[in-house]
Order: structure tokens, then sequence, then C-alpha cells
């Protein structure tokens, strides 16, 4: 059986903003071990996304909200902050379901989704009437320079894999990897199979 594809870049460039990066077995870098990562910006200079499965352990929304000084109106499930990334990990970001806008501070993604990295959307988390559908608080970012993402997924880092609500917001974050792997038809024992050659 052939080598999984990664989705081709094209001469003109594909942007993959709104798609999901899915972690080949043994990437390098260990902070990206089995990694699903929502690609929020993808163009010519760079590429940001947020991990959608790196729970940071034990901490809920409630309990940062509570932390960061903002009363909640409802308590929030127990819906745990996500480790969006490396890259500034004191830093809040909120994807979240575009029937939440704050008009200064949200930026349309992709298929309904936006992203919000200011306070305001903080306040929605805990709000009744303001609080997006579907959400993810995370911390950090994951990002690339000019051309950094495109080479990695030309030495196949990473599959792709088409977004949708369940491996985004869903909360079982253990099987995401797996299924978005299952999602674009390939097994785990697949991939690992694949690594090992030489």
């Amino acid at each position: 059986m052939d080598a999984p594809e990664t989705a081709p870049l094209d001469g003109e460039g594909q942007f993959l903003t709104g798609r999901l990066l899915v972690a080949m077995p043994g990437i390098e870098d260990p902070r990206f071990e089995r990694a699903v990562v929502y690609l929020c910006s993808h163009d010519d200079e760079q590429a940001m996304g947020l991990a959608v499965n790196r729970p940071v352990e034990g901490l809920t929304v409630y309990e940062l909200l509570d932390k960061l000084g903002v009363e909640p109106e409802v308590r929030a499930p127990s819906d745990l902050v996500m480790l969006g990334g490396p890259v500034e990990r004191e830093r809040g970001f909120v994807l979240h379901t575009d029937d939440y806008v704050s008009p200064d501070s949200t930026s349309p993604v992709a298929d309904g989704l936006a992203l919000t990295v200011t306070r305001d959307a903080l306040d929605a988390l805990g709000s009744r009437i303001h609080r997006p559908r579907r959400a993810i608080l995370a911390l950090g970012y994951s990002g690339w320079g000019p051309g950094q993402l495109e080479q990695e997924l030309r030495d196949n880092v990473w599959l792709i894999c088409d977004a949708d609500e369940t491996l985004l917001f869903g909360d079982d974050h253990e099987s995401k990897w797996t299924r978005a792997l299952a999602k674009i038809g390939i097994t785990a024992d697949h991939l690992s199979a694949q690594a090992g050659r030489a």
C-alpha cells in the first residue's frame, strides 16, 4: 500500500485556513505528538492554529474564568482549557461558532467559525445570553513563518483533514487524533508501518 497523501500545495499556494492538521507518528517535536491542530489562518506570510486535543490537565474553563476575575452567569460544564500551542502560552484564544461576534475583536475563520482573542470572549463564555453555541478556550497557539508549514507538509510531518464540530469541540480529546485519521481513511496502525519503513 502506498504512503498516505498530503494535500498537494499547488504553484499558486493552497491555503488551508479552516482545515485540520493531523500529526504523523514520529513527529520530531514532542509538543505535537498526536496533535490535531485547527488552522485559524494560513497565507503566504504565516500560519496560525490551535491544538484542539491537548487539554491543560485539570483546568476547566469555569476555573480559569474564576481565576481571571470573570464572574460567570452560568456554570460552564466541565470543558477543559486547551493548550493551543507553544507560542504565547499566557494568552487566551477562543475559537467559537459565529453566533457570537465581538464587533472590534472577532475574526471570521471559515464555515461558521470565528476567533476572538480579547477579554470580550471570556465574558461571553460566562454569559447566559451571549455565550456562543460551541467554543473552546485555548492558551497559546501554534505558529509557522513564511514557507515553514508548506515545507513540513512536503516532508509529510502533517496530514490534512476537514474540520467538523465534533473534532473541534467534542470532549473526547483522547480519540480525536485517531478519529481525524479515520475521517481521511487512514488507521494509526497503517501509519506506524509506513513511518517504520526506510
